[in-house]
C-alpha cells in the first residue's frame, strides 16, 4: 500500500469528491488539451492532403480552415446550449438517449467511446512527433516514446480529475502565450512588409505540383481540417466535474477553449501561405511539424524555439489527458444503464473510475502498436467518431427544445442546433466519402460490432435480473440438516482445521480421500481411527466418517464429483457443503507451488452448477 501511495496519491474517501473539482484555471487544461493539440495536427493533415498541389493548395488551405472555423463557431453554440440543458453530463450519450430513444443513445456513446480512444493514439503521436522535429535523432524511438507517455498519462490520471488538471496548468498557458507571440510577431512582419516577411528559418521548399486542385482533393483536406475540433464535446460530457456554479464554470471553460482554437486555426490560415510553410511526410528524415517550421520561421531556433518544442510537446503528447476523463465517464454511464460490465460504473482509490482508465490505455497501447505510432496513419480513422458523436447530439437538442417551446427563447436555440446538425451532417458524410478507403472504413466497421457487444451484455443483465431479483420468501420447510464433504489428501494441519470446521457446522460429515496406492489408504485409516474418531467419541462430539476411493487411474477430480452426486442422489432435498482445506503462502510468488488441486477441484464443482451444492474453502496461513 505504500508504494501505491507513493505512485497514485493516498486512498481518498467518498466525501472528499468536491475536493476533486475543477475551476476553469484547471478544467481548461484538463479538458481542452486535446482541443489545443488539435490545432497543430488539424491544419497539419489538410496541408498534407493539399501537398502535391504546391503553392496553390496554400491558397486553398486557408479557405478550408475558415470553413471549420463555421464548423466550429456552430458547434460551440450547440453545446453551449447542451451544457446548460444537461448538467448532469453524458454530452452525446445523455442527450440522444433523452430524446431520441436508447438505440440512438447506444450509437451515440460508441461514437464517443472510438472518439477518445482514437484521441489518445492521435495526441500522442502528434506529440512524440513535435519532439522528433526537435531531435530528428530520436525518430527510430517514436513508437517507444508513445506507450512511455501512455503510460505517464495513465498514472497520472489514476492519480486524481484534479491533479491532472493541475499538473498541465502551466504546460498549457506556455503553449498558449509561447505560440501566440510567435503568430504575432509573424503576423506583424507580414503587415509591415506588405506581405512579404523575412524568414529568419527558411522552411522546406514546396515540392513541385504534381496535381491540379480538385473537388476530390479539398473536400479530402477539409475532412482533414474538421479533425482540429476533436475535444470540443468534451467539457458538456464532464459538467459535474466542476465546482458551483457548475453550469457557469462550464460554459466559461467552454468559450475559452474555443476561442483560443478559433484564433490558432485563423492564425495558421493567413501565416501558412505567407511563409510557405507546407506539411511534410512523417515518416521521412529530417521531419518537422508546422508549428515548428512557423516558429522558427518567425523567431529562429534559439531558446525561444526550444521552448515552444516543449510547450508544444507537452500540449501534444499530454492532449490525450481530455479522453482519460471523458472515456471513463461514458462507461460508467453505460456500465450503470447495463451496457458494460458493473465494475467500470465503480470509482478507484482516487475516486476516479480506474478501470475504464486502464481500459482505455490498453486499447490505446494496441493502436499504437498497430500504427506504429505515426500521426498520419491514425487520422483517417480520427473524426468518423467525433462527428457522428456531435450529430447524434445536435438531433437530440433539436428534439430536446422541440418538447420545451414555451421556455425563454427556445426558437432560438433550436435554431442554433438546427444548424449545428446541418453542418456537423455535412462535415461527416465529407470525412466518411473522403476517408472511407484509407481506413474511416474501420471506424464503421467497429461501430457495429461495438453495438452488438453492448446489446449481448443489456440482456444479459436482463436475464440475470429475471431470474434473482425477485423477492422470495424464505423457505423455511427446506430447512433439512446440512451434508459437508471434506476432501483431503492425508491427515495434516489442513485437513485438521476444515474437520474442525465441518464438525461445527454440522452433524453428518465425511472426509473424502482418493486413493492410488492401498498402502496409503490402509496408514490413514489407522491414523484417522487414531487421531480422529477416538478423540471425537471421548469429546462426545459426532465421529467424522473416513471415505476412501479407489482410483486406478490416478484421477482426482472426478471420484470427488462422481460422490459428490451420489450424495446428492442418496440425500435429496438436502444442502451439501464441499469444505475445501486451502494452504495460503506468506508471499504471492509462491501461490503456484501450492493449491492447484483445490483451485481445479472448486472450478469443476462450480462448473456442475447444481444449486444444492455449496463450496466453501478454509485457509491455512502458512506464516
Amino acid at each position: 500500500m505504500k508504494i501505491l501511495d507513493r505512485i497514485f496519491g493516498r486512498a481518498l474517501a467518498s466525501d472528499e469528491e468536491k475536493h476533486q473539482e475543477l475551476s476553469i484555471t484547471t478544467g481548461v487544461p484538463a479538458l481542452g488539451l486535446d482541443a489545443l493539440a488539435s490545432t497543430a495536427y488539424g491544419p497539419e493533415a489538410a496541408l498534407l492532403i493539399l501537398l502535391p498541389a504546391g503553392l496553390a493548395g496554400l491558397h486553398y488551405f486557408s479557405i478550408i480552415s475558415v470553413l471549420v472555423v463555421i464548423v466550429l463557431i456552430t458547434l460551440y453554440l450547440s453545446y453551449r446550449q447542451t451544457t446548460a440543458a444537461y448538467p448532469g453530463g453524458g454530452g452525446a450519450y445523455i442527450v440522444a438517449s433523452d430524446n431520441l430513444g436508447r438505440r440512438a443513445g447506444i450509437w451515440a456513446a460508441i461514437s464517443l467511446l472510438l472518439d477518445y480512444l482514437l484521441n489518445v493514439a492521435v495526441g500522442i503521436s502528434a506529440g512524440i512527433g513535435a519532439v522528433v522535429s526537435a531531435i530528428p535523432a530520436l525518430q527510430p524511438w517514436t513508437l517507444i516514446l508513445c506507450l512511455l507517455v501512455l503510460l505517464t498519462l495513465t498514472i497520472l490520471n489514476l492519480r486524481g480529475v484534479r491533479e491532472s488538471g493541475l499538473a498541465f496548468v502551466i504546460p498549457t498557458f506556455a503553449f498558449v502565450i509561447l505560440l501566440s507571440i510567435a503568430m504575432l510577431i509573424g503576423i506583424y512582419n507580414s503587415w509591415q512588409s506588405g506581405g512579404y516577411p523575412h524568414v529568419i528559418v527558411h522552411p522546406p521548399v514546396p515540392p513541385a505540383v504534381s496535381t491540379e486542385i480538385t473537388f476530390w482533393l479539398l473536400l479530402g483536406a477539409f475532412a482533414n481540417g474538421l479533425t482540429a475540433m476533436t475535444g470540443v464535446e468534451t467539457v458538456s460530457n464532464a459538467v459535474p466535474l466542476f465546482r458551483k456554479p457548475v453550469v457557469s464554470n462550464a460554459q466559461w471553460t467552454l468559450t475559452i477553449i474555443v476561442v483560443i482554437l478559433a484564433l490558432f486555426i485563423l492564425g495558421l490560415a493567413y501565416l501558412c501561405p505567407v511563409y510557405h510553410i507546407i506539411a511534410m511526410d512523417e515518416n521521412l528524415p529530417k521531419y518537422q511539424t508546422i508549428y515548428s517550421q512557423l516558429v522558427a520561421a518567425t523567431t529562429g531556433k534559439g531558446i525561444f524555439y526550444y521552448l515552444s518544442m516543449f510547450s508544444i510537446f507537452i500540449v501534444l503528447t499530454y492532449s490525450a489527458q481530455t479522453s482519460f476523463i471523458g472515456f471513463p465517464r461514458v462507461c460508467r454511464l453505460l456500465a450503470e444503464d447495463h451496457y458494460l460490465p458493473h465494475f467500470f460504473a465503480e470509482r478507484g482509490r482516487r475516486l476516479v473510475f480506474s478501470l475504464g482508465i486502464i481500459a482505455l490505455a490498453i486499447f490505446s497501447a494496441l493502436l499504437l502498436i498497430i500504427f506504429k505510432g505515426i500521426t498520419t496513419n491514425l487520422i483517417p480513422l480520427f473524426a468518423v467518431g467525433a462527428f457522428s458523436a456531435f450529430l447524434f447530439s445536435q438531433v437530440g437538442m433539436i428534439v430536446h427544445w422541440s418538447r420545451k417551446r414555451r421556455e425563454p427563447y427556445a426558437y432560438l436555440k433550436l435554431f442554433f442546433n438546427a444548424l449545428g446538425a446541418v453542418m456537423t451532417f455535412i462535415a461527416l458524410v465529407c470525412i466518411v466519402v473522403a476517408k472511407f478507403v484509407e481506413g474511416a472504413w474501420i471506424v464503421i466497421f467497429t461501430a457495429p460490432l461495438l453495438a452488438y457487444l453492448f446489446s449481448r451484455i443489456n440482456r444479459h443483465y436482463k436475464i440475470v435480473r429475471s431470474r434473482i431479483d425477485k423477492p422470495l420468501e424464505l423457505k423455511v420447510e427446506e430447512f433439512k440438516p446440512l451434508v459437508v464433504l471434506v476432501p483431503i489428501k492425508g491427515w495434516d494441519s489442513l485437513a485438521e482445521k476444515a474437520i474442525r470446521f465441518a464438525l461445527l457446522t454440522a452433524q453428518d460429515v465425511t472426509a473424502v480421500y482418493v486413493s492410488t496406492d492401498d498402502d496409503e489408504a490402509n496408514n490413514l485409516t489407522a491414523i484417522w481411527r487414531e487421531k480422529v474418531a477416538k478423540p471425537a467419541k471421548d469429546a462426545g462430539l459426532t465421529v467424522p466418517h473416513l471415505e476412501i476411493i479407489r482410483s486406478p487411474y490416478r484421477r482426482i477430480y472426478q471420484p470427488i464429483l462422481s460422490y459428490v452426486n451420489k450424495v446428492k442422489h442418496d440425500k435429496p432435498n438436502r444442502f451439501i457443503a464441499v469444505v475445501i482445506p486451502e494452504l495460503i503462502e506468506a508471499h504471492w510468488y509462491e501461490a503456484l507451488l501450492h493449491n492447484i488441486r483445490a483451485t481445479g477441484l472448486r472450478t469443476m464443482l462450480f462448473l456442475a452448477r447444481d444449486q444444492r451444492t455449496v463450496v466453501i474453502t478454509t485457509p491455512w496461513y502458512l506464516h
